[in-house]
């Protein structure tokens, strides 16, 4: 008789739920830095840029520079701070989109840099905004 395959952890329904808070998470703490972004002289110019390379969560302009936001949420201290989470990987990621969106845009001589928006959310879905400018170089 043949063994059947055990249920990954995201076909059951407690795997669905995580899934579920980690997108309503991310999503929340987004909104959260777009209206931080603003409220700091920002222009948010796109949310969820994608492309073949990867995704950038926010793209906004500070002046004449565009700056490439990447955000990261967390609702406890279980897993750090939510800035270590952007690693080399992920930097090198979101070098090549932003190179994309400044070529697709005709945007390749205006100056760029890369913050983090790290967010800590309370349970009553409040959020406590850190901004890192310049956080990693376009050109490492």
């Amino acid at each position: 008789m043949e063994e059947q395959p055990k249920d990954r952890p995201n076909d059951r329904p407690e795997g669905r739920l995580k899934d579920r808070r980690r997108i309503d998470t991310g999503k929340r703490g987004e909104a959260i830095a777009a209206v931080y972004l603003e409220r700091m002289g920002y222009v948010v110019l796109e949310r969820n840029y994608r492309c073949r390379f990867g995704e950038i969560d926010i793209v906004a302009r500070d002046g004449a520079t565009v700056c490439f936001v990447e955000v990261k949420s967390r609702r406890s201290e279980r897993y750090g701070d939510p800035q270590l989470a952007v690693h080399a990987k992920k930097q090198e990621k979101m070098i090549r989109t932003a190179r994309h969106y400044l070529a697709g845009h005709g945007l390749e001589d205006r100056p760029a840099r890369f913050d983090v928006a790290a967010i800590r959310l309370s349970p009553d879905g409040a959020g406590a905004v850190d901004l890192i400018r310049n956080a990693f170089e376009l050109n490492p």
